[in-house]
This record gives C-alpha cells, sequence and structure tokens, in this order.
C-alpha cells in the first residue's frame, strides 16, 4: 500500500534535478533567496556543507537533518566516494521530505565542487570533494482539493490532517490509510486493507485529489497458536502462558497481549509473531510464534552506603524455567547496617518460586519463604515466614496481590524475651503511571497494601494499612526539571502495641524515610518495661518527601530535596506523637541501569540526629 501510493504521487508531481540542474548550473536561480543558511558540518571536516533553501523556509532544519551527507560528515567518512553516494542517494532523502510536508513541485541541485551530482556516474566519483552545495526551491505548498476515505469503521481515528483545504502530505495519506485499516482491525476485521486509491496533484491549482478506498474483509476469529524455537519450555506451557483466546473475536491488542507475557517471563531473548496471510475455514486466522530462549541462570548485585546505618549489601541468583514450565526460582540475600554507629548488622534470606499463567494467563502463582535476622539499636529479633499468594497483571499499570503467610518472631528487649505469631492475609494494588520506572520524569505511581491478621499465643489481631503516593512533573527543554514528591502513611488498627509483632511497628528516619536523620531514630516510648518505658515502632506513620532534580547535562544532575516524617503511638493517627525533618542536596549520574545517586543531608527538626549523613546508591530516592 505505501509503495503504491508513492508511485501515485511520483507519477503525477513534476520534480527537477539532475539534467535541470545541469542547464542552469552557469548562473545561481536562486538569487535574491530570502532565506538560506550555510555552514561547515564540522569545523575541522575537510569538506564544507552548505543548504540554500527557498519556499518552505520553516524546512531547513528538518532536511539538513535529513541529508545522509551531513551524516557522512558527522562520521568523518569524508572521501570522494563517500560523499558521492551520499549526495546521490540525497536527492530521493530529500523528495521524500518534501512529499511528506505536502510540496510537489520542488527542484533540487546537489554540486560536487560546482558539478551535479546526479550527473556524476558512480564509478566516476572523484578523488576528493572539498565543496557540496544543496539547492533547493520547494515550490508551492499542496492541499487538498478531496480527502476522502471509506468506508470507515466506528471510532476510526482519523487525523483532522486529512480533509479538504489543508496541507496534502504524503504522510498525512499513509496516516489516514493506516488509520482506517486499524479501525477495521479493531473491530475484528484482521484482514481489511487499501482496495483503491485515486492520488493526482493538480500543479495549475497546487492541489491534490485523494480518494482512498477501504476492503474490510471478514470479521476473523483467532484460530491456532503455531510456536517454533522453544527448547527448554514445553510446548503446553508455552500456550499456556502466552494465552491466545482461541475461538475468539481477533483484536490487535490480544496479539501485543501474548508477547508481553511471554516478555515477562524472562525465558525468552527474542520473541516473534506473524499473523498467518491465509484465512482458515470459517474465517479463522492462526498466529505463529518463534521464540529464542536465553540463559536460563543469572545473578545480580546493589549496595547502599550511609555514614551513620553503614552498608547494605544485596545480592541474588535466579533460575528462569527452573522445571520447563517458566518457573522462576530466585534467592535474594541482603545484609545491612554494616559498620553502623547506632545499630548491628541485619541478615535476611529469601525465596520465591513463581509460576506464570496459574489460573489465568496473567496470574502468577508464588510461594515464598524468608528468615532474618534483626540486630536494632533497642532491640534483636530473629524472624521467619513462608507463605502462598497470587498476583494479577490488570495491564501494565495495574497490578493486585493477594496471599496467605504465616509469621513467626522472637523479640529480645527489656522485657526480656517475647515471641509473636500471626497468621497473614496480605493484598497489594499497585498503580504505576510513571513514564520511566528507573527515573521518572512525569507521571504517578500509587500502591496501598493491606494485612490483616490473626494472632495466636498471646500475639494480637488486626490489620495492617499502608497507602504511597508518588508524583513527578517536568518542565523545561527536554524535561530539565523534575518536580517530585512522596507520600506515605500507615497504621496498624486492633491490637495493643505490646501484642503488635515489633516488624509490623513503624519507624522514621534513614535513606527510605528522612534523609539527614539516623535510621529508625525516631520511635515512640509506650510499652513500660522493668527499668522504664522502652522503645519501639509507632502503630501509625506519616511521612512527606519533595525533590526538585536538574538534569544540568545528558549525565549528570542536581537534586535538592526535604523530607519530613511523624509517629504516633496509636492506631488511627492518633494519641501522642513526635515528629522529625532532614534536608540536603545530591548529585545523580545517569548509568545504563538506573542513575547513581549520592545525598548529603542533615537534620532540619526534631532531635533525634545531628551531623551530616551521606548516601550512596543506585537509582533515585523514590
Amino acid at each position: 500500500m505505501r509503495a503504491y501510493l508513492w508511485a501515485a504521487l511520483v507519477a503525477t508531481t513534476a520534480v527537477g534535478f539532475g539534467g535541470a540542474a545541469k542547464a542552469q548550473s552557469s548562473s545561481n536561480p536562486f538569487s535574491g533567496i530570502s532565506g538560506w543558511f550555510s555552514r561547515d558540518s564540522q569545523s575541522e571536516s575537510p569538506v564544507s556543507l552548505s543548504f540554500d533553501v527557498t519556499g518552505g523556509t520553516e524546512l531547513e532544519s528538518s532536511l539538513k537533518n535529513t541529508s545522509l551527507i551531513q551524516e557522512a560528515l558527522d562520521e568523518d567518512r569524508t572521501t570522494g566516494q563517500d560523499i558521492l553516494a551520499a549526495a546521490r542517494a540525497d536527492y530521493a532523502r530529500i523528495l521524500g521530505a518534501l512529499y511528506d510536508e505536502g510540496y510537489y513541485s520542488a527542484l533540487i541541485y546537489i554540486q560536487l565542487d560546482g558539478v551535479e551530482a546526479a550527473e556524476v556516474a558512480p564509478l566516476d566519483a572523484p578523488d576528493v570533494v572539498k565543496n557540496v552545495v544543496v539547492r533547493i526551491d520547494t515550490g508551492p505548498q499542496f492541499k487538498f482539493s478531496r480527502a476522502e476515505i471509506g468506508p470507515v469503521a466506528p471510532d476510526s481515528e482519523i487525523s483532522d490532517k486529512y480533509q479538504r483545504g489543508q496541507i496534502a502530505g504524503t504522510g498525512t495519506i499513509k496516516s489516514a490509510a493506516n488509520a482506517a485499516r486499524d479501525g477495521w482491525r479493531n473491530y475484528g476485521h484482521a484482514k481489511a486493507d487499501v482496495s483503491s486509491q485515486h492520488i493526482v496533484a493538480d500543479h495549475n491549482q497546487n492541489t491534490v485529489d485523494s480518494q482512498i478506498g477501504m476492503a474490510p474483509g471478514p470479521v476473523v476469529t483467532f484460530g491456532r497458536l503455531n510456536s517454533t524455537g522453544n527448547q527448554r519450555l514445553s510446548t503446553r506451557r508455552l500456550h499456556k502462558i502466552a494465552g491466545l483466546p482461541e475461538g475468539r473475536r481477533f483484536d490487535p491488542e490480544e496479539i501485543e497481549d501474548v508477547r508481553k507475557r511471554l516478555r515477562r517471563t524472562g525465558v525468552f531473548s527474542a520473541i516473534t509473531l506473524e499473523e498467518a496471510d491465509q484465512l482458515g475455514p470459517g474465517n479463522t486466522m492462526d498466529v505463529n510464534l518463534t521464540v529464542v530462549e536465553q540463559k536460563p541462570r543469572r545473578i545480580g548485585a546493589g549496595f547502599e552506603i550511609s555514614t551513620t546505618d553503614g552498608t547494605l549489601l544485596s545480592a541474588y541468583w535466579m533460575h528462569r524455567n527452573l522445571l520447563g514450565g517458566g518457573e522462576r526460582l530466585r534467592f535474594d540475600a541482603q545484609v545491612q547496617d554494616i559498620g553502623s554507629d547506632t545499630s548491628g548488622r541485619d541478615e535476611e534470606l529469601t525465596a520465591r518460586l513463581d509460576r506464570p499463567a496459574t489460573i489465568t494467563p496473567d496470574t502468577t502463582a508464588y510461594l515464598e519463604a524468608s528468615i532474618a535476622r534483626m540486630r536494632e539499636e533497642d532491640y534483636d529479633s530473629d524472624n521467619g515466614a513462608i507463605g502462598i499468594g497470587f498476583n494479577h497483571i490488570f495491564n501494565d499499570k495495574f497490578t493486585f496481590d493477594i496471599g496467605m503467610m504465616y509469621e513467626f518472631s522472637r523479640v529480645y528487649d527489656d522485657l526480656g524475651e517475647t515471641d509473636f505469631n500471626v497468621l497473614a492475609f496480605p493484598m497489594a494494588v499497585m498503580w504505576d503511571r510513571r513514564d520511566n520506572e528507573k527515573d521518572p520524569k512525569n507521571g504517578y505511581y500509587l500502591t496501598g497494601d493491606v494485612k490483616p491478621f490473626k494472632g495466636f499465643d498471646g500475639t494480637g489481631s488486626g490489620s495492617r494499612v499502608v497507602g504511597e503516593a508518588r508524583g513527578y512533573y517536568s518542565l523545561g527543554m527536554d524535561d530539565r526539571f523534575t518536580l517530585a514528591g512522596r507520600a506515605r502513611a500507615g497504621s496498624v488498627l486492633g491490637p495493643n502495641i505490646e501484642d503488635t509483632p515489633r516488624d509490623y511497628l513503624f519507624f522514621s528516619g534513614g535513606g527510605g524515610t528522612v534523609r539527614g536523620q539516623p535510621y529508625e531514630s525516631l520511635g515512640v516510648e509506650e510499652i513500660q518495661g522493668p527499668n522504664g518505658p522502652i522503645k519501639t515502632g509507632g502503630m501509625s506513620e506519616a511521612n512527606l518527601s519533595t525533590e526538585f532534580r536538574w538534569q544540568v547535562r545528558e549525565r549528570i544532575g542536581l537534586v535538592v530535596f526535604a523530607d519530613y516524617g511523624k509517629l504516633w503511638t496509636e492506631d488511627g493517627w492518633s494519641g501522642e506523637s513526635d515528629w522529625h525533618s532532614g534536608a540536603g542536596v545530591g548529585v545523580r549520574y545517569a548509568t545504563p541501569i538506573g542513575p547513581l545517586r549520592l545525598d548529603v543531608a542533615g537534620p532540619t527538626g526534631g532531635d533525634t540526629g545531628e551531623g551530616v549523613q551521606l548516601y550512596l546508591g543506585l537509582g533515585q530516592a523514590f
């Protein structure tokens, strides 16, 4: 379709180059031009390149960016053969750019040291070219005298640019044809296409008469999924994970959903989906899938350093396709507070097995177990947990998680040894509308966690709720300035504080809450011990963080930030409370895996810390 539209326009459009250039090379047909520019492509380049454009002067920049001559000079390809090859190709490239903007009477001259490039045979290329002059007379801009297309499916997104009186660019015509075809495909007509076209440029009136006919074809249903390339992953599980809805009406979004499900498994390095050219019985259409499996094992590591909290080291080992059905086994190990001034070393090991396409193609079942040894300033604890859950992906931006988990913790503090046993039913939702997960510039991110729990052997029962919202807004050229904010609130509803597992309570301070304050330095003293109140986390919390990010250069960014945290002794954000705050500045260095972060912060309110703290990590703070 695209080639045919192009051919029709070429056949009815007068364009001058080559011989026309030779006839006028002795005199400048562009004398008196009001809009032209000329500059060397590179100050060190042995070749001088200039562009002279008359007519559509607003196209000067885009036409030069289109030029293969400019590209060759930028890449230091300056031999005579390189320049000639680029120049001969530039006639068509520049002409195509002019057609896209509705200029069908253009004259294009490309001279190499005064000789028209079109008249130089490829085998007669000069050894050296010193001066290249590109002269373009765009001529008048054509507009639609008629712009018809049909039949068109309901809700087809035909651009308003495709109508009578608008600029008749080839890009607009192609976009209209593609939009009409996509409109029918969205209604199940998988083989919809252009059936006829009448496109004529009138050079006397500077208009284009455009008529495009569409052939919707029959309503199509999905046939079989034919797969090849899988070696370790079983074909049955491959089809289950892909989730192609055989027998249902065709929908192009379903094809994309299949691609996303397969990509999420991490099993494949390449995925190709193709619709069958011919329909089967009953207007069914098979889909052909070709995959390339990648190596099943992967390892990774991360770190974060704070001057008072110490060092955090993390690592993981993962096996994708453990049992031949796309199962993913992952072990995560983390050691934090290494060298901390305020607490001992914390250690945690987690194992998780995920099985995609359980119940539905978009539902992943998982088994998870963890053990942890926590050595905090005011208490020590040994924790263990095991659970099962399901994660359902509604779309790219919205997910839901539900599970059941048994958790045990043994706490050592001024009260002595205390055991906590709970059966929890965690649920979580996530709505992610950020434009970039690693370094967001615009959008928002919302999460909500609810964990109802039943306590045993003296442990209280209730529910732990936490909500978090993050927002990003950028302004300036290339989004150089970004305003980022985060708000988080949580509460444990139901039990008394002394009957609540210590790791359910809330602390504040450190890199994840209030920078500039020591890690978990803000707690509450509500539980009475033999030597007076003991320090624990609060029953309720609230945190606020704001950042102003300035992208100084391509890889270097600066940040100014302020954090605030508050805790309450009772649920529902009631009872006695205390707060603290911190602020600082930071530097970001962009890497392929996210920005490298260095923050310097100090306390600005409260009495939980003093002095300057440093934070070094990978990724934005939020």
